[in-house]
């Protein structure tokens, strides 16, 4: 049997040219072409563009200038909601009872130092400041209802008192102790200063004045301190101010939670300071005169108490701003 060469194909099929000839395909340098913003064709120049010499186009700067303008505004649009935000809400959201009441401002004011509070307690955008104070019914603060007496005296202060559901049975005296109702209180924008008494059951008096930039102040003698502060400064000297201080810790830790031994020393050192001068401090009304007053009245030690001491009380309770005090041990 004989072999044969075949001849394939290359390919299966073939296939003609489309075109003919050679050619070159010029490809971009980029993918995408833009017009250059900076060039100038002439002394035309749209709007749109800025000036190749450096200039901002007119059109460009009043954009800016619109743009900055926004943007203050929405600043101070932010302060200012963030401070009716905090006026208008308290830290303690389930309240359960509310009794309003505020004093309008009046003449007379014992205390006489700076009232400007954007000096005291640095500027602020909102409708008013407000200070919250939680206090337990069982034992009220009687310094800061004195003291209270007297912001109302100084700044258009509205007041209102809360009960927590934390308590229950709050005595009537208690739920009325800042003042009736003010007929304007739903107007919180007329008032400088906001006074919120929360009864609720905490181990120990405590307030809050900025809920974003302070943390809660304890003790009703710290407290006490820093609303004294709202109506005059402290004594400018270190001797005088150590003077006021000492006797507010008297009062709070000897008088009003001390035994009969602690209460009877601090009540011959009372005695002895007011057989010299007339008030604690000198010839003023300080702190001292309120805490020892609150507190002398709280320990039940008045009636007892030495000649001095006795006529010192009652040249408080002829001032008039202690009757708070006084009213509500009745």
């Amino acid at each position: 049997m004989s072999s044969k060469n075949t001849l394939l194909p290359s390919n299966m099929y073939q296939v003609k040219p489309v075109c003919g000839g050679d050619f070159t395909v010029d490809l971009p340098d980029c993918m995408y072409k833009l017009a250059n913003i900076h060039a100038r064709s002439g002394n035309s120049c749209t709007h749109e563009h800025a000036l190749q010499n450096g200039e901002v186009d007119p059109a460009v700067k009043a954009l800016e200038a619109r743009q900055d303008e926004i943007m203050r505004k929405l600043s101070e649009l932010k302060a200012a909601v963030e401070g009716l935000a905090k006026t208008v809400t308290t830290p303690d959201a389930d309240l359960d009872l509310t009794i309003g009441g505020d004093h309008s401002p009046s003449q007379g004011c014992a205390f006489h130092g700076t009232a400007d509070l954007d000096t005291l307690l640095g500027k602020d955008l909102g409708a008013l400041r407000d200070i919250v104070i939680n206090a337990n019914p069982a034992k009220p603060p009687l310094t800061l209802l004195v003291l209270h007496k007297l912001l109302c005296q100084r700044y258009r202060a509205l007041s209102t008192v809360h009960v927590h559901s934390s308590v229950s049975n709050v005595p009537e005296q208690l739920l009325s102790c800042l003042g009736p109702r003010h007929p304007d209180s739903y107007a919180r924008q007329l008032f400088q200063l906001g006074f919120t008494l929360i009864w609720k059951d905490v181990p120990k008096l405590e307030m809050k004045f900025s809920v974003r930039n302070m943390c809660p102040v304890e003790g009703e003698a710290n407290v006490a301190r820093f609303l004294f502060k709202l109506l005059s400064p402290y004594p400018s000297d270190a001797a005088s101010a150590t003077l006021v201080d000492n006797w507010v810790d008297a009062a709070f830790f000897q008088l009003a939670e001390g035994g009969a031994k602690e209460r009877a020393v601090v009540l011959r050192s009372l005695n002895s300071t007011l057989g010299r001068q007339p008030w604690l401090s000198g010839h003023d009304v300080s702190l001292a005169d309120v805490a020892c007053y609150c507190c002398l009245l709280l320990a039940g030690a008045a009636p007892s108490a030495p000649t001095n001491v006795q006529r010192w009380v009652r040249s408080c309770e002829n001032l008039g701003y202690f009757s708070p005090a006084k009213v509500l041990l009745q």
